[in-house]
C-alpha cells in the first residue's frame, strides 16, 4: 500500500452510506463524537458541505474503496480575530489503512487550500481519547491549544438549571404529594382528637 495508490476528492452526497460506515470503522463512536446519523441525513449534510465555499468532506479511496475522510472548514481564528483559519477534525482513516501516509495526504489537502487562500493557520479537532492521533498530529507542529467538550442541550440545561426550579419527574412528585395528604390528614384526625377531648 502506498501513499500514491490513494484517490483523494471531495465528498459527494452519494459517498455518505461509505462514510458512516468509515465513521463506525475508524473509531467515530466513542463518547467525544456524535453518534452517526441516518443516510438520509448524510446525504443531505454532505450536500450542503458541497454547496459552500468555505467547508469541504475531502475523502480518500484505495483501490475504489472510502477509506480515509478529513472535514475542512474556513473560518475566523476567534470571534476576535479577523485572520481567517482551516479548522480540520473528523481525520478518520480505516485501521488496516493507518501508517501510509493517508493522514498526511488528507492534511496536505488542508494545507494547499490553506495555501491558495492565503491562510496562514490551520488547526485540528480531535478526539482526546485518540492518543495516536494527537501524537501524530503533534510530531506534525500542531501544538494543544483548547479543549473541545460537547453535550446535548438537554443536559446542559440541566446542569445549568437550579436543582430547586428544575421540574422534578412524576413519580416524585406523586409521593410528595401523597406525603403531603398523609401530613394534613394526621393533622386533621389530631384535631378532631383534641375537639372531642374538650
Amino acid at each position: 500500500m502506498s501513499r500514491h495508490s490513494l484517490e483523494i476528492r471531495d465528498a459527494r452526497p452519494d459517498d455518505a452510506p461509505e462514510l458512516l460506515h468509515l465513521w463506525v470503522e475508524a473509531g467515530g463512536r466513542n463518547a467525544e463524537q456524535p453518534q452517526p446519523r441516518p443516510v438520509d441525513e448524510a446525504v443531505s449534510a454532505l450536500a450542503q458541505v458541497a454547496a459552500d465555499p468555505d467547508e469541504r468532506v475531502v475523502v480518500g479511496l484505495y483501490e475504489g474503496k472510502l477509506v480515509a475522510a478529513i472535514h475542512l472548514r474556513r473560518t475566523a481564528m476567534s470571534p476576535l480575530h479577523t485572520d481567517v483559519a482551516v479548522h480540520t477534525s473528523y481525520l478518520l482513516v480505516t485501521p488496516e489503512h493507518r501508517k501510509h501516509g493517508f493522514a498526511r495526504a488528507l492534511l496536505d489537502v488542508a494545507v494547499t487550500w490553506a495555501e491558495e487562500k492565503d491562510i496562514t493557520h490551520i488547526t485540528a479537532i480531535t478526539a482526546s481519547t485518540s492518543r495516536d492521533t494527537n501524537r501524530f498530529l503533534a510530531r506534525l507542529g500542531l501544538a494543544t491549544v483548547a479543549s473541545v467538550r460537547v453535550a446535548s442541550t438537554a443536559t446542559l440545561r440541566r446542569k445549568l438549571t437550579p436543582e430547586s426550579l428544575r421540574p422534578q419527574d412524576s413519580r416524585r412528585n406523586l409521593g410528595a404529594l401523597l406525603a403531603q395528604r398523609r401530613t394534613m390528614q394526621r393533622r386533621a384526625r389530631a384535631d378532631e382528637s383534641e375537639d372531642q377531648a374538650d
